[in-house]
C-alpha cells in the first residue's frame, strides 16, 4: 500500500535592500529596480511552490483510495472473524443433532429387532459442504397377530420397548408406545376369552364323552337283561328216554 504525504517546502528567505551610507547621495534607482525585481520573483515563485505541492498531495489521495480499493477487493469473499464464529458454532450444533438423531433412530431399530425397519434419515448441508442428519424415523408394525392374542401379547412387548428406547422418546415414540399398550390390553381380554372357550368345549367333549359311555354301558346291561329272561330251549334227553321204553328186547334161545 502506498500511503501519499505532502512534501515540505521552505520557502527562500526575502533579500532586503543594504542602508546607504550616509555620506552617498542620493540612492540609484536603477540599482534598487534591479534588487526588487528578485524579491518579486521570488513571491512568485513561492506562489508557485506552493500551487505545485498541492497539486501533488491532490494526485497522492487518489493513489490511497486506489490501494485501499485494491485492499478491499483481495480481502473480498473471505469471511470475518465473526461471520467465521458463527459458522463454527453451526457446524458444532449440525454434529450434535446428527448425533442425536442417528442414536436414537439406532436405538429403535435394535430393540424392535424383525418388527422395526432400517433408519431413514433427513439431511441438511452445513457450511463446511457436509451433511447432517437432522431428522429421522424407523417404521415398526404395531398389527395383532390374526387369531393369536398370546403371539399379540408378546409381539406388543417387544413394540413397546422398542418405542421407549431412546433416552428421550418423541412424541411420536408415545403415540407409538400407547397403541402398543392397547393392543396388549386387547390381547389380554382375547386370551382370556379364549381359554373361557377352550375351557367349555373341553367340558362340553367330556360331557358327550360321559353321555356316549352311558349309553354304551345301558346298551350293554340291556341285552345282558334280555338274555337272562329268555327261556332255556327244551331238553330232548326226556322225550329219548321216554321212547326207548316201548322197544322190544331181542329173545336169546337156551339150549338145554
Amino acid at each position: 500500500m502506498q500511503i501519499g504525504g505532502a512534501s515540505s517546502y521552505f520557502a527562500p528567505a526575502a533579500l532586503l535592500p543594504a542602508r546607504p551610507p550616509a555620506s552617498a547621495g542620493p540612492p540609484d534607482t536603477s540599482t534598487d529596480s534591479s534588487r526588487a525585481a528578485p524579491t518579486q520573483v521570488s513571491a512568485a515563485q513561492s506562489l508557485i511552490d506552493e500551487q505545485s505541492a498541492s497539486a501533488r498531495e491532490e494526485a497522492d489521495k487518489p493513489s490511497d483510495s486506489s490501494a485501499n480499493s485494491d485492499k478491499a477487493k483481495s480481502r473480498e469473499g473471505e469471511p470475518s472473524p465473526q461471520q467465521q464464529r458463527l459458522e463454527q458454532l453451526e457446524i458444532a450444533e449440525l454434529v450434535s443433532r446428527d448425533q442425536e438423531v442417528r442414536a436414537h433412530e439406532q436405538a429403535h431399530s435394535a430393540v424392535g429387532g424383525r418388527y422395526a425397519g432400517a433408519p431413514t434419515y433427513t439431511f441438511s448441508r452445513g457450511p463446511d459442504g457436509k451433511r447432517y442428519a437432522v431428522g429421522g424415523e424407523v417404521s415398526i408394525d404395531v398389527g395383532a397377530v390374526p387369531n393369536n392374542p398370546e403371539a399379540t401379547l408378546r409381539k406388543m412387548e417387544i413394540v413397546l420397548r422398542a418405542a421407549l428406547a431412546p433416552a428421550e422418546p418423541s412424541a411420536q415414540d408415545l403415540r407409538v408406545a400407547s397403541q402398543a399398550q392397547a393392543q396388549m390390553t386387547q390381547a389380554r381380554v382375547d386370551l382370556v376369552e379364549q381359554r373361557r372357550t377352550e375351557a367349555q368345549q373341553a367340558r362340553e367333549s367330556s360331557a358327550e364323552g360321559a353321555e356316549q359311555d352311558e349309553e354304551a354301558t345301558g346298551r350293554e346291561e340291556s341285552a345282558a337283561s334280555s338274555r337272562q329272561e329268555r327261556p332255556a330251549p327244551p331238553s330232548l334227553d326226556l322225550y329219548r328216554k321216554l321212547g326207548g321204553l316201548g322197544e322190544t328186547t331181542p329173545a336169546i334161545d337156551l339150549l338145554a
